[in-house]
């Protein structure tokens, strides 16, 4: 079985992991209702993705 020939140092072990932080959630005014919802989602306000009615939301 492989195994490394020396240790892999802290710094070059962080660098590798540079990339796998998360990421703010982007968020979008909504142009039904102007409430903020997730980019690409529905609008839980109001029930629209891009521009028509695709959940219903009436209580």
């Amino acid at each position: 079985m492989a195994h490394p020939k020396r240790k892999t140092s802290k710094s070059r072990k962080n660098k590798r992991r540079s990339h796998h932080g998360l990421s703010e959630v982007q968020l979008t005014e909504c142009t039904n209702c102007g409430a903020l919802h997730r980019r690409h989602h529905v609008c839980m306000e109001c029930g629209y993705y891009r521009g028509r009615q695709v959940i219903n939301t009436s209580n």
